[in-house]
């Protein structure tokens, strides 16, 4: 009878502890070249919000504007050797925050290590990114389905890595026509995405009202690439 009180308690229970068991090591197979690692993160959690407050300081969130002249409604900044950023001139990369004149913030050593260990994780051995672009979601704030295709090779894949509330993930396929998956990505959660998948859309829905007690209301994301 204990056993069995035990068995029902950490049932009803799981949630509770997620943060503190880690990966889980449950993968979430969205197409040839894409899963998701449910909780790869969560050991680190902490310490990533600590640097995107530091990283954040030194280059602040912004609103960037989209070429065609709308208002992205995801804030953004980014660390690294490179930075994504937009404007009326397009999407580009730069090695200089325009906002502050200033090179982008150093990638920390954990934010490297984390990536490459996931990229591996997911079948994706030697992955070095040089840019880290940091997106922070309010709810509300969404990202429309969209291909990552300002790299100047798509042979590297791409780790993009989930922090605080939870959103709904879409990725589809490398037309608008394919309908695409939705998958819930929680605190913690990595998706990889690369080869045969390496150009697939995807997007965010709308974040929904709720509350985490790293982030508050706010959804972090990190999401790592080779940009040169």
């Amino acid at each position: 009878m204990p056993d069995l009180f035990l068995l029902v308690f950490l049932t009803m229970n799981a949630g509770l502890f997620d943060e503190h068991i880690g990966w889980s090591e449950e993968r979430i197979e969205l197409a040839e070249g894409a899963a998701v690692l449910r909780g790869f993160a969560l050991p680190l959690a902490a310490e990533l919000v600590t640097h995107i407050e530091a990283i954040s300081a030194q280059s602040p969130f912004r609103h960037l504007m989209t070429p065609g002249g709308q208002r992205m409604s995801v804030a953004m900044t980014n660390c690294g050797g490179l930075g994504w950023t937009s404007g009326t001139g397009g999407y580009r990369y730069t090695t200089v925050d325009p906002l502050t004149g200033q090179p982008w913030p150093a990638m920390p050593p954990m934010f490297l290590d984390l990536a490459a260990r996931a990229a591996a994780a997911a079948g994706f051995p030697g992955f070095v990114p040089d840019a880290c672009l940091v997106n922070r979601y309010e709810p509300g704030s969404r990202l429309t389905m969209h291909q990552d295709r300002n790299e100047r090779s798509d042979q590297q894949p791409i780790v993009s890595v989930s922090l605080g509330v939870p959103a709904r993930f879409r990725f589809g396929g490398q037309g608008r026509d394919v309908p695409p998956k939705e998958v819930p990505l929680f605190h913690g959660d990595v998706v990889v995405w690369g080869g045969p998948s390496r150009m697939n859309y995807h997007g965010i829905l709308p974040l929904k009202e709720a509350s985490h007690p790293l982030t508050g209301n706010l959804r972090y994301n990190l999401t790592f690439r080779t940009a040169r």
